[in-house]
């Protein structure tokens, strides 16, 4: 565990979210992920931590495995067709994850998650964080329209609103 990270994360406040994602910015993420879900039958979640504290912290738990015990949490795998999809910002570290249950990660694949979380953060290295992840709802839900495709009675499985923890 390095001094860096551990200082990164603590100097890291909720305000940190607030000014990378502003009100507006989460009600356009809304959005996107409502009309991303209205092209197929998938789920799509996105949630920002602004910094590990506490434990995760201290234990050095990478973004990764943050996102895994939050795609747990979020009940993200419970779905009908196993295809919803978390999108997991650690603001932090700048490290975008993204978790894909079994069912639509069996047609993308890992090579295909990283490709799009690479291109998150290159938008978020130049403060285009709104841009970054409605470009990356807009790569998944192409995934998901082609393998999983809806129509107007696709139920809605999962909230579309952003989570920040």
């Amino acid at each position: 565990m390095g001094i860096r990270r551990i200082g990164k994360h603590l100097l890291s406040t909720r305000w940190r979210v607030q000014k990378a994602f502003p009100p507006p910015a989460f009600d356009a993420i809304e959005q996107a992920i409502k009309a991303s879900e209205a092209t197929h039958a998938g789920q799509i979640r996105f949630v920002v931590e602004g910094a590990l504290d506490g434990a995760p912290l201290f234990r050095d738990q990478p973004a990764r495995e943050r996102a895994l015990d939050i795609f747990s949490q979020l009940r993200i795998w419970d779905t009908a067709h196993n295809n919803g999809v978390l999108i997991y910002l650690l603001l932090a570290d700048r490290d975008v994850e993204i978790i894909a249950d079994r069912g639509i990660d069996a047609h993308v694949g890992a090579a295909e998650w990283e490709r799009i979380c690479r291109a998150m953060e290159a938008e978020f290295r130049q403060g285009r964080f709104l841009a970054g992840v409605v470009h990356g709802i807009a790569a998944i839900g192409a995934h998901l329209a082609k393998h999983f495709p809806g129509d107007r009675s696709n139920p809605n499985e999962l909230p579309d609103a952003p989570v920040v923890v």
